[in-house]
């Protein structure tokens, strides 16, 4: 469904005229909010496992149960934005998002922990698509690019902050402290926002699909939950296949019933565009490689090196501080020469990056693992910030916060997709091996230890408690299978870059929307 629509782009009637600047920095808010707590709280995970006697299962809820509510409720929450208005809908995100962190740091319940991470993933899903329309809406179309690559640069910023927040707060003050901190970055960010943003809705499309909303959710969830719970069960267990094949139906359904809706949640039209389609792979392909690649290098920092949360956070602070400069970069890029040519050479530098982590060796120093994350960050940078525009660029405007979901979802997707997937091929790869590092030691394990020293390995740790011979052997043999783990799980990263790095040369950057009409009903 294609309406035309009078699109909101200023301030509010009597208030003055447009503020990008003031647009820009509203929602950098709310976002370096969400931001930091996706980093810090890796960081007080274990801590949070010590104080409240949390399993590793419990742990790993307290992640996924985020991440699943953020990927099932992203594109619902951009409908939301269209019909309801972005600066309301972000306000509530931000307000929900701060609360529920509050609540989460006076729980000492790991169930509700758990829930009330759900519920953060939830308000988060809310904040990020209305802040993408936001900036659509504050920005003419030659503008949009230089906006988007100072947005990466605060996301950025935000990414090389939260391991640093988080290992000082979880060291010197108390894990609680870091969702505590959400309350006055919220505090702010609402007050900013009310008075800063503009009110923008696609006021044409007046109701919800909500049969759209629960098939679209259902298949997500399927989809996520699979991914997420393969590595344990396995990829050809009936359940990962019954979870697979279960998301595949109810998908097909849902884009059935996207033909047939009167006002489809999600019009199969914005996918005519062959940009916005690649654009969305790129998102995904791009998340893949990235979140799938730093979730084994702090085991490897932490595991293998022995380093402390803080310590691993400074170990991949050329990275993210790489990304502030490269961001900015990027968006001029794209401007001057294009998403198509700027997106590939991110994605062949990128694949550069990852093959030059594949050959890291366990004793590897600073200058080792930092030259492969600056070039990480200028390869990474364009294709977030190129996708970014691509999708939300080419979507038609009073499709914005749809299209702000679909890049947020695809992105949720691709890390999800990533870490499972790696996951799984690390843990293969240390199975085979493990043993053989063992030598004859082996013999002498029964086959449940084993088990569980591959489990150890995984992650590259080795078991505790024994004496200095024993100690050493099984020690290096975690080290070393691990890294062998990690080797092939980099190499199957770069073979995605390079398939990547292909795939961008078919897009085509955003229409120009420079003139658009401003009104209020």
């Amino acid at each position: 469904m294609t309406q035309a629509v009078t699109v909101d782009s200023g301030a509010p009637p009597g208030k003055g005229p447009v503020r990008p600047g003031l647009t820009l920095l509203a929602v950098s808010l709310g976002v370096i909010m969400v931001m930091l707590d996706g980093t810090v709280v890796a960081i007080a995970n274990p801590v949070i496992g010590q104080d409240l006697g949390a399993s590793l299962s419990d742990l790993q809820w307290i992640t996924s149960g985020y991440l699943l509510a953020l990927a099932v409720f992203l594109i619902t929450a951009g409908k939301l934005g269209d019909l309801f208005g972005h600066k309301m809908v972000f306000l509530v995100g931000v307000a929900g998002f701060a609360l529920s962190s509050l609540a989460i740091g006076l729980t000492s319940s790991v169930g509700m922990l758990i829930a009330f991470r759900v519920l953060q993933g939830l308000f988060g899903a809310l904040l990020q698509p209305a802040a993408l329309a936001l900036l659509r809406s504050a920005f003419p179309g030659d503008k949009l690019n230089t906006a988007m690559g100072a947005w990466g640069a605060i996301i950025g910023l935000s990414s090389a902050a939260g391991p640093i927040v988080g290992g000082l707060l979880v060291e010197n003050v108390s894990w609680q402290s870091v969702f505590f901190i959400n309350v006055p970055v919220g505090a702010v960010a609402f007050g900013f926002g009310l008075w800063a943003l503009r009110e923008s809705k696609a006021r044409t499309l007046s109701r919800i699909d909500w049969t759209g909303v629960v098939l679209l959710s259902w298949a997500m969830f399927d989809l996520v939950w699979a991914i997420i719970k393969a590595p344990e069960w396995g990829w050809g267990d009936p359940l990962t296949i019954g979870f697979l094949v279960a998301a595949a139906v109810i998908g097909a359904l849902f884009i059935f019933w996207q033909t047939r809706a009167r006002e489809p949640l999600l019009p199969l039209s914005l996918f005519r565009n062959i940009s916005v389609s690649i654009g969305t792979a790129l998102m995904i392909m791009m998340a893949f490689s990235m979140f799938g690649a730093m979730f084994f290098l702090t085991f490897f920092f932490q595991g293998v090196h022995g380093l402390s949360p803080l310590e691993s956070g400074l170990r991949m602070l050329p990275m993210s501080a790489g990304m502030i400069v490269a961001s900015p970069i990027a968006g001029v890029l794209i401007g001057k020469i294009g998403a198509k040519i700027t997106i590939s050479g991110g994605m062949l530098i990128t694949a550069v990056a990852m093959f030059l982590m594949s050959r890291l060796s366990v004793e590897a120093a600073f200058v080792d693992s930092a030259i492969p994350f600056v070039l990480l960050a200028f390869g990474l940078s364009p294709v977030f910030v190129g996708a970014t525009e691509i999708i939300v660029g080419n979507a038609p405007e009073e499709l914005s916060g749809v299209a702000g979901g679909v890049q947020n979802s695809a992105m949720q997707v691709g890390g999800a997709l990533g870490t499972a997937v790696l996951g799984a091929v690390v843990a293969a790869k240390v199975s085979s091996v493990f043993p053989g590092y063992l030598g004859q030691a082996a013999a002498g394990v029964k086959p449940d230890q084993m088990e569980g020293l591959k489990g150890l390995a995984s992650v590259g740790m080795s078991p505790p408690g024994l004496p200095g011979p024993v100690a050493k052997l099984f020690g290096d043999a975690a080290h070393l299978s691990f890294m062998d783990g990690l080797h092939l799980g980099f190499l199957v990263s770069t073979a995605v870059a390079v398939l990547a790095a292909g795939l961008a040369l078919f897009v085509r950057s955003g229409r120009k929307t420079e003139g658009a009409a401003v009104h209020i009903g």
